[in-house]
């Protein structure tokens, strides 16, 4: 937290400084403007011709002082808004608040584990580790927690991790980048829609009459404003009309170029900002080297086409300005050239819009990955093996506050598959969600929440958190079976990482018994590696059948002056203990 706090000082100052460069800088501007309309006033009075001289330079003053203006005022903002992402990170590390994406709109309850471990929604993995800021890396994000990488893959994407992770600097420039001008879902899929549709070239005509006309309308004003041959103001006004003429023919076709939101252009730029960042950074590992080399377009890069899509859309959003469209048109044919501007990068380049969009996800990903091991530096990569075998020490849920966390080791090698018992908030759940969201870590190329870790990755599924469908008029216990059919098809195929939660739930307890038995059988056949939770402690006499590859783990409750004490500790062997009965005593049920 105190390197958060150091970086909102930081910029705090930069952000003093940087408004008092903007006052005097405003000062100057307003000097010059003043300067100019008072030398202008000068020269219109007899005898002061020669101020004419100082006209222009009084204006390139200006411009440049405008300039220099803007300059400054999109630094205050950059560091306004680095400011506020620190502020926020403080913030969440001392457990306020989690100001981040939740990525609610990916939760599914059909997915193979990231319901049932809580990956998405409030106070999720996604929430948690969420530091994009743009549609795309939310997407790109909530796609590598939902799938699983190849051994190859992974040590790629943890070579990437650790390469970001201790640049702080740059991983939050390219969020604030992001965050100043966040797009939003509709002018994402708008833009993508752009880039795909394909749409009729000007014709010959129009193209020729945008230059021949606009070519003869400024030679025939200056003839009318210096000879007395009043025709040639006639001949200009006739030509200005016929530009808005063309113009207005072509007005549909220009209006529909235009995407969704008037400030496309502005969610560009920071793409743009975003993607020069990328190009610009000497990069050591493989994977991110990958992402850069996808930026380059022979001759030019990927930056400065989104920077020109951007100017383009900015001049095609005047033509709805009433007073700038008529003069720039009619004088110019301004919004044809830009039409057909933007006609021929589409041509060219609409192509790569998604890749280059998609390059800015991975690398937001890859940065809420690498911040999430910067604020985490005590866990570990894991070692990769080809064996199925899986060991971690200390294991703990990343979730959970370090100081109240309870760790465990855990291995699977021989005995690969567990039947875990323990009473009632005994940790079951908490344990099979623990495996389950470190699995999926090492999956994606993060560290875990271990000091020690070997893991053959496997694609992890889970049936924990079901649920009745009254869409489908599905009952719980069918949703159950059905899951149970899904994860026994996917093991015909692999070898998966089991995690079932006391399954069967919605019939009697005799053939709960008998199918939860019948599906670890099943489990042992097929080779899974993982951990089924259960209350009945029959079940645990299975492990005799096969004690090779099944072993019982259980976690217990002592009662200790009046109370129930739960460590949270994983044990060898059946729990013996049982706390129902004790606490409907203590709380008065009965």
């Amino acid at each position: 937290m105190k390197e958060y706090q150091k970086l909102q000082l930081r910029y705090t100052r930069d952000l003093d400084d940087l408004a008092t460069k903007f006052d005097w800088i405003s000062g100057i501007r307003l000097l010059f403007a003043l300067a100019f309309v008072f030398n202008l006033y000068l020269y219109l009075q007899p005898g002061n011709s020669f101020l004419i001289i100082l006209l222009p330079i009084l204006a390139i003053a200006f411009l440049l002082a405008v300039r220099e203006h803007q300059k400054v005022s999109w630094k205050k903002l950059l560091k306004k808004t680095l400011k506020r992402i620190n502020v926020d990170e403080a913030s969440y590390l001392d457990g306020k608040k989690i100001p981040f994406g939740n990525g609610a709109e990916f939760i599914n309850p059909t997915h193979a584990f990231s319901h049932d471990l809580d990956f998405f929604g409030e106070h999720s993995l996604f929430h948690n580790l969420n530091r994009t800021s743009t549609r795309m890396g939310n997407r790109v994000l909530a796609s590598s927690l939902t799938s699983t990488l190849s051994p190859d893959e992974i040590v790629k994407t943890q070579s990437a991790i650790k390469e970001l992770e201790p640049n702080v600097d740059w991983r939050q420039e390219v969020q604030a980048l992001g965050m100043i001008k966040q797009d939003d879902e509709e002018s994402y899929k708008d833009l993508l829609s752009w880039a795909r549709k394909e749409r009729p070239e000007l014709s010959k005509a129009a193209i020729f009459a945008s230059y021949a006309i606009p070519s003869l309308v400024i030679p025939s004003l200056v003839i009318y404003f210096t000879t007395p041959l009043a025709i040639f103001g006639n001949i200009s006004l006739l030509l200005f009309v016929i530009n808005l003429l063309i113009v207005g023919l072509h007005k549909k076709r220009i209006e529909g170029e235009i995407i969704g939101s008037t400030e496309i252009d502005k969610v560009l730029r920071q793409y743009s900002l975003i993607l020069e960042k990328v190009e610009q950074e000497e990069f050591k590992s493989a994977r991110l080297k990958e992402l850069q080399d996808a930026l380059s377009t022979g001759q030019t890069t990927a930056s400065i086409k989104i920077s020109q899509l951007s100017t383009l859309f900015g001049q095609l959003d005047h033509v709805q300005n009433v007073f700038a469209s008529p003069l720039l048109n009619g004088l110019f044919l301004f919004h044809m050239h830009t039409l057909r501007s933007l006609d021929q990068w589409r041509a060219k380049w609409a192509r790569h819009v998604y890749d280059w969009l998609e390059v800015i996800g991975n690398v937001e990903a890859l940065n809420s990955l690498a911040h999430f091991a910067h604020n985490n530096p005590e866990y570990v990569y894991p070692e990769l093996n080809e064996n199925q075998t899986i060991e971690f020490q200390n294991l703990g849920h990343p979730l959970i506050n370090s100081e109240t966390r309870v760790n465990n080791d855990v291995t699977f090698n021989t005995q690969s598959f567990f039947i875990l018992t323990g009473s009632n908030m005994s940790g079951k759940s908490t344990f099979l969600r623990t495996l389950g969201v470190n699995m999926v870590l090492t999956s994606i190329g993060a560290p875990v929440c271990a000091s020690a870790a070997n893991v053959h990755p496997l694609p992890v599924l889970v049936s924990m958190r079901m649920s009745d469908s009254l869409n489908e008029s599905e009952s719980y216990f069918f949703a159950e079976v059905k899951r149970l059919k899904k994860i026994m098809d996917s093991l015909d195929r692999m070898t998966g990482f089991v995690l079932l939660d006391e399954i069967l739930r919605g019939t009697n307890s005799d053939d709960k018994r008998s199918g939860t038995i019948e599906v670890i059988r099943k489990m042992v056949e097929k080779k899974a590696i993982g951990v089924i939770a259960t209350h009945d402690l029959e079940v645990c006499k299975t492990e005799k059948e096969d004690p090779e590859k099944l072993a019982n783990k259980c976690f217990e409750v002592e009662i200790q002056n009046n109370e129930l004490v739960f460590d949270y500790k994983l044990r060898e062997g059946i729990c013996k203990n049982k706390s129902a009965t004790f606490l409907m005593e203590k709380i008065g049920v009965i």
